[in-house]
């Protein structure tokens, strides 16, 4: 497992962990959710839907695969273990992605612009510098939108385990260069 991997993934945790008690609960994801979808109100409401779905599903497959002793509560030790091991997490983290992206699709044409990028990865948290320099990484296009199915991609690379110098390492750390 590469350190870059973990610091992706502690990084996630950190946002994730909403009330900031060390823990993941089933609150944080609901109240991510909801920072989530409104932070791009124009969004087909089957897309919010399917995002708040997407963070359940999150939430299920990390309490079905860790919380064995059944306290509703997640720790970063166990949240990597899950999250960074692909065939405990693949399933939830593909309909994650697809649905994050896909939020971002206000036009249904299968892009992105860079302002509803910028404010779905701010209502998660990320860094506004290292936001735009993950965009940048993306590769886009002239009037500044990015593929839905790259940015899918990218936040499946984003879990990897044994991935290193991708696009979202940009998120980790101070201000990113490109």
């Amino acid at each position: 497992m590469r350190k870059e991997a973990i610091d992706r993934v502690r990084l996630v945790f950190e946002l994730f962990d909403v009330d900031g008690n060390g823990y993941l609960e089933p609150n944080d994801f609901d109240l991510m959710a909801d920072r989530v979808v409104q932070a791009v109100p124009d969004a087909e409401e089957d897309a919010k839907a399917a995002m708040v779905a997407a963070f359940g599903t999150y939430w299920s497959a990390l309490e079905r695969e860790l919380d064995a002793n059944g306290d509703g509560r997640i720790s970063f030790e166990e949240y990597t273990a899950c999250v960074l091991a692909p065939e405990r997490f693949d399933e939830a983290l593909d309909d994650f992605a697809t649905s994050l992206a896909g939020l971002g699709d206000l036009a249904g044409d299968g892009f992105v612009t860079r302002p509803v990028f910028v404010a779905l990865m701010t209502a998660i948290g990320f860094q506004l510098p290292n936001i735009h320099a993950l965009f940048e990484e993306f590769g886009p296009t002239e009037d500044d939108r990015v593929p839905v199915a790259t940015w899918a991609a990218g936040i499946r690379d984003y879990y990897a385990p044994d991935k290193a110098g991708i696009p979202g390492d940009r998120l980790v750390g101070g201000v990113a260069t490109v």
